[in-house]
């Protein structure tokens, strides 16, 4: 991710059996601090705009709503083949 103003990045946690949270939210620098501290502790990072537009509605620690489920499962599932945990 280049330093685009407009960039946006939203880091989710999941933890079984409650639906997954937004815990952060950022725009442009911020944006760019979520993906570095992400990078930095190897957390994989998926991209989907549209998605993360959708969750940067979500209060922070606010669980996603229902009608996000399948896209979050997406990403979940590819984070998991990526990180190993799943093959």
């Amino acid at each position: 991710m280049s330093d685009n103003p407009n960039a946006l990045a939203v880091a989710l946690k999941y933890e079984k059996p409650n639906a997954p949270r937004v815990t952060a939210i950022g725009r442009g620098v911020a944006a760019r601090r979520i993906i570095d501290l992400a990078e930095a502790s190897g957390v994989p990072i998926s991209e989907n705009p549209s998605l993360a537009a959708a969750l940067s509605r979500i209060d922070i620690e606010q669980e996603i709503p229902e009608s996000l489920y399948r896209a979050v499962a997406e990403v979940l599932s590819y984070i998991l083949r990526v990180s190993g945990s799943i093959k």
